[in-house]
Formats: C-alpha cells, sequence, structure tokens
C-alpha cells in the first residue's frame, strides 16, 4: 500500500481514529479499508475501465502483420518446437515463410510429433536442408525424411509419443527430468537407438542409455526435458493478447508445444470479435504466446480420407487372409465390457469395434486428444480438424470431448484406459512384445511403447498366428527391437486364445473350426 509523505500524518490520525480505546465498537477490517480507501483512493484498480479501451488493446497486442514478419528473426541452430498431429493442426503459414529463408535459418532442432509427408508440411524444411536433427515419435508417411535418415544426412532421435509430450511438456513447467515406465527394457533404455548413419549405413551416434530407478516395485527410466528457443503452433481463433481456441482434433501437441518453448509463434484461421470472447473458452492462455498472425491461406490436407460407405462394416472381402482376420476381429470384439475406456490400435483392433455386442457401448480414447468418437463420416461430411491416431477422418459421439496429446497420455499411463488392443507381428511366450520395426523401415516407437506401459490398462493382442510361408508369428526369443517387455496379458490369433500367466501361454480357447489336436501342434513348432 503506498501513503504519499505528505499525507503520513493525516493516514495515522485516520488509524488513531477508527481503533481507539475508547471507541468499543467491533471495528472490522473491512471497514478500516473502506474508511482510509475513501480518503485516499489507494484500493481503486489501477486501470479502471482501461482494459476495455482499443489503446490499451493496442498497446499490449501480440499480432505480426505477416508470418514473414513474424518468423524472421528465427537464427541458425535453434530448438524448434512444431505443432500437429500427421497434417492435422500444423502451422502451414509460418512452416512456408520459414522455407522461403532456406538460405539463412539452417540447422534447426526441430521437435515434432512426426514430420508431415514430402511435399507438405515439415517436408518442406527437410526438402530445403534446414533441418539438422528431428525428435519426433515416428517417422511417418515422409519418404524424404526416413531416406536423409538412413543416408546420415539427418539426425533422428526417435521418442515414444507419450514421453515426447512429456519431455516438453515438462521443459515449459520448469521441471528438468521425470521417470517413467514407458520404453523399459528396450532400446530406447539402453541407448541402443541410432540418432546418425553414416552414408554407408554404419551407425555413428547412438542414443543416451537412460537411468533406471524402481518405485514400488516397478522400474521406471529417467527422460529429460526439452525447452525450445521458438514453438510455431496452429489454432482455430485468437485475440490480439495470445489466447487461442483449438477446433477438434487440431488441438492435439500445439498447447504443449507453446507451453515449451521461450517464444511462441501462433498462427489463427480467425480472429475472435470483441463482443463474443469469453475467457471460459479459451483453452491456451495469452502468456504463452509472445506472437500471433491471421493465416491466409490454408490446404488443411487430410491424410486418410476415410468414409462411411452403405455396405456392411468389418472385413468383407471373403479371400482366405480376409476371413481369417475376421475370425480375430470377431473375437477381439468380445474383450469390450459396457462403460469401457478403450485405446484402438490400427488394422484387426479398430475394426473390432464394428462388432460391439448389443447393450455394450465403450468409449474409443485415441492419443491425439479425443474421447468418444464414433464412425467415420459419410462422403462430404469430413472435417480435416477431426481424425483419429490413424489419421483417418472420424465424426463424434454425444459426450465426447477433445484435449492435448500430454492430456491424452497423462490418461494412458496413468491407467485411466481400461483396455488396449493392437495388432503386432511377434511375440514370445515369456511376453516381451516388439514393434517390428527396424533401421530399414523407420524404426517407428509411435504411441504402443506408451499404451503397453501402463499397469493398470489391460493389453491384448490380436496377430495372425502364420506369416506368410507358414513361420511362425509366436516365438521364443525375438528377433526385432522391442515396444515393451512383460506387458501383454491375452493373445488372440486365428486359431486360438492365450492368457499370459507368470510369464507363460496358457491356453484357454481355440477357433471354431481349430482341434485341440491341430492346435497342440501348431504350439509344439512354435516352441
Amino acid at each position: 500500500m503506498f501513503i504519499p509523505t505528505g499525507q503520513i500524518s493525516t493516514f495515522c490520525n485516520l488509524f488513531r481514529k477508527v481503533f481507539s480505546f475508547g471507541n468499543r465498537k467491533k471495528v472490522t477490517i473491512t471497514a478500516f479499508t473502506t474508511t482510509i480507501g475513501r480518503q485516499f483512493s489507494i484500493f481503486r484498480p489501477v486501470y479502471k475501465q482501461a482494459a476495455a479501451d482499443d489503446e490499451l488493446v493496442e498497446n499490449l497486442s501480440k499480432v505480426y502483420p505477416s508470418a514473414e514478419e513474424a518468423v524472421k528473426d528465427i537464427p541458425s541452430g535453434s530448438t524448434l518446437m512444431v505443432g500437429g498431429f500427421g497434417l492435422c493442426g500444423i502451422p502451414e503459414n509460418l512452416i512456408a515463410a520459414l522455407k522461403k529463408r532456406a538460405s539463412d535459418c539452417k540447422d534447426l532442432i526441430v521437435v515434432s510429433n512426426n514430420a508431415g509427408v514430402d511435399d507438405f508440411g515439415l517436408g518442406q524444411l527437410l526438402r530445403t536442408k534446414q533441418i539438422k536433427r528431428m525428435i519426433s515419435s515416428y517417422v511417418g508417411e515422409n519418404k524424404e525424411f526416413e531416406r536423409q535418415y538412413l543416408s546420415g544426412e539427418l539426425e533422428v532421435e526417435l521418442t515414444p509419443q507419450g514421453t515426447l509430450a512429456e519431455r516438453v511438456r515438462a521443459g515449459g513447467a520448469g521441471i528438468p527430468a521425470f521417470f517413467t515406465p514407458t520404453a523399459y527394457g528396450t532400446e530406447v533404455q539402453t541407448g541402443e537407438l541410432t540418432i546418425k548413419y553414416s552414408p554407408d549405413g554404419k551407425p555413428l551416434i547412438r542414443s543416451k542409455p537412460r537411468e533406471v530407478r524402481e518405485f514400488n516395485g516397478r522400474k521406471y527410466i529417467m527422460e529429460e526435458a526439452i525447452v525450445g528457443d521458438y514453438s510455431l503452433v496452429k489454432a482455430w481463433k485468437g485475440d490480439a493478447y495470445g489466447n487461442l481456441i483449438f477446433k477438434g482434433s487440431a488441438m492435439n501437441f500445439n498447447p504443449v508445444m507453446a507451453k515449451g518453448s521461450k517464444n511462441c509463434i501462433a498462427e489463427v484461421k480467425k480472429k475472435k470479435k470483441k463482443k463474443k470472447k469469453r475467457p471460459e473458452d479459451i483453452h491456451l492462455p495469452g502468456i504463452f504466446v509472445k506472437r500471433i498472425i491471421q493465416g491466409k491461406n490454408y490446404e488443411k490436407r487430410i491424410e486418410r480420407l476415410t468414409l462411411t460407405e452403405d455396405k456392411p462394416v468389418g472385413v468383407t472381402n471373403t479371400s482366405p487372409v480376409c476371413s481369417c482376420r475376421e475370425k480375430i476381429v470377431r473375437r477381439a470384439a468380445k474383450e469390450f465390457k459396457n462403460g469401457m475406456y478403450v485405446n484402438l490400435g490400427i488394422g484387426m483392433p479398430m475394426l473390432a469395434s464394428n462388432y460391439l455386442k448389443k447393450g455394450v457401448a465403450v468409449h474409443l480414447q485415441s492419443e491425439n486428444g479425443i474421447l468418444g468418437f464414433g464412425p467415420f463420416p459419410k462422403p462430404g461430411e469430413q472435417d480435416p480438424d477431426l481424425i483419429n491416431a490413424g489419421k483417418e477422418t472420424i465424426t463424434l459421439l454425444p459426450g465426447a470431448s477433445l484435449f492435448s496429446s500430454d492430456d491424452s497420455f497423462a490418461m494412458i499411463r496413468g491407467s485411466h484406459v481400461d483396455l488396449t488392443i493392437l495388432e503386432h507381428c511377434r511375440c514370445r511366450p515369456r511376453v516381451i512384445w516388439p514393434t517390428g520395426s527396424s533401421p530399414k523401415d523407420g524404426q517407428r516407437n509411435g504411441r504402443a511403447m506408451d499404451l503397453v506401459a501402463s499397469p493398470g490398462t489391460r493389453v491384448v493382442v490380436t496377430m495372425e498366428h502364420l506369416a506368410k510361408g507358414g513361420k511362425h508369428k509366436i516365438l521364443e526369443e525375438c528377433t526385432l527391437p522391442l515396444t515393451g517387455v512383460g506387458c501383454v496379458d491375452r493373445i488372440i490369433t486365428d486359431l486360438c486364445v492365450f492368457d499370459v500367466k507368470d510369464g507363460n501361454l496358457v491356453l484357454t480357447e481355440l477357433m471354431a473350426d481349430v482341434s485341440l489336436d491341430d492346435a497342440c501342434k501348431m504350439l509344439r513348432q512354435t516352441g
């Protein structure tokens, strides 16, 4: 409280008068502040009504005239965080503006879930050779990304998707490191991932081994936070103060990337009107945003346009392979219990949702920030801002909710998801489950490492019992990089169902057309 020097004596007299011993009435602090406030006006708000004035808005405005102006001072060698999931919610205009600076903005360390496609999104910066290192969860469908990585032109630090989100979130929250169960027992923990190859395909730079600690009988690895110099994010609406509103699943990594850097540059499709602005509608407060521009042109590509057709859902092909897969899908659908929160992998697991029993309803969760998504849209009703983790267009069901990727993986790691069903290529009886990845196919970590690491989530794997050529896919030992250790509860194949008990497989069911003798023969061959 500030009292002008010349009025200190007046203030003291008022104080004595209000709290005099002769005054037997109960004096409250409210009465005191009211009396003093009338005299000195010291409790009146500084801005009064100025917050609504256009002059104040102009003085505090973070609006830049163009994307080019907003990114013009990003120096070479910066750590750049970029929002988006696939092509959904990427800052198109800011990336295009940065591409124009190919001659003087190079050697960037880019932190993003993936790198778009060859000719769109971050793929444009790869083509202009502006990126030195990518820190991402998977390569995706970007062939140029894969080519540069395997030829030694690009450094790639592959990180499980939930760990990536948390490393960025921790950096923005001032937390230098944290422990996570994700990726324990894998090449991420042991430091065997290749960050950079030589031109002849030999590893030059390896990832760092992670510190391991045990908490409550469970093993965790330490991950260090990431702090960006700049971040480029995309929002649906924004105002001059930097407050942002996101639309659909385009929220994904954008809020966490905005929080994770020292200088966030946001592009918005629409400017919020004063009269319609409600504080409770804001998803990201302006304190995290330093600059904002309104995007001029948006291509908003859809990576996997998937529509509902007027024909039966599920596996409809009559080929032997599809018939085999349909058995697995129908059996997997029996895993659903009413009211479950479920995460489904790409392929057979997603198809299983088409075979729900009558009276059974589940909440489908998607890692890119959706809870309660429904069928694919009808032709003409697709929305580029509404996709699932497989990058397919979707619709929302009543009661659905949308959130950021870091919140999504908090649900997963925190065991709030009841069931996850995934499709994969190989398992071993002691249940170490591999991704089926190798340097030649891009070493995908993606989201599966987080999904299988949650101790309270039931993990079910769907897979064909035999590979092409009759080779077995349930093996005694795995030869491919691992996704998780001791994480699978049940394996569903086209021949039978196994439960995992104390590191061993227990045969619990046979498919309708499979005899016990046939199953035993297969198991003996499996070893």
